[in-house]
């Protein structure tokens, strides 16, 4: 006998099958908020490191997670004569690869279009700019492992 309950469903309880003697819930809509929360806490945690990092590196922050109609950049910086968009991905462990490998295509032409709108918004389009990645590199148990600064890791098209 096969049977679901779906009166919590909407309640954030999740579904629970029964067959017979055996029975299974899924709870998966109800974990999606913790989850999302521990992504978040990891991203903050990045990017305080990166912005640790890159200061001893000689970068002066001016803002951190500027947020416009095209989107958000991590943090955003001079370096000598640049102004520098920097994306921050972070990683605990290397079972889904690098952190800089989550840079997609897509993403990169995100980065670029926030910069874009940055300097507009600003008022100075003829700045000199590009944009670097930060690599934080965690272990599975949180320990920082690495740091890596890739400048000019995006170029405009």
């Amino acid at each position: 006998m096969l049977e679901i309950t779906l009166s919590n469903y909407n309640a954030g309880k999740g579904i629970h099958v029964n067959y017979g003697s055996m029975s299974v819930t899924d709870t998966s809509t109800s974990k999606k908020k913790p989850l999302k929360a521990a992504r978040q806490g990891l991203g903050r945690t990045g990017e305080r490191l990166a912005t640790d990092h890159l200061t001893a590196l000689g970068y002066r922050i001016l803002e951190r997670n500027f947020r416009c109609t095209c989107g958000e950049i991590d943090l955003i910086a001079e370096h000598e004569q640049d102004l520098v968009f920097v994306e921050v991905k972070t990683r605990r462990g290397i079972a889904y690869g690098l952190p800089e490998d989550a840079v997609t295509p897509r993403k990169k032409r995100k980065i670029i279009q926030v910069a874009t709108c940055y300097l507009d918004v600003h008022c100075c389009p003829e700045r000199s700019w590009r944009i670097d990645v930060v690599a934080i590199q965690l272990s599975t148990g949180g320990k920082l492992e690495e740091i890596r600064v890739h400048p000019h890791a995006v170029m405009q098209e």
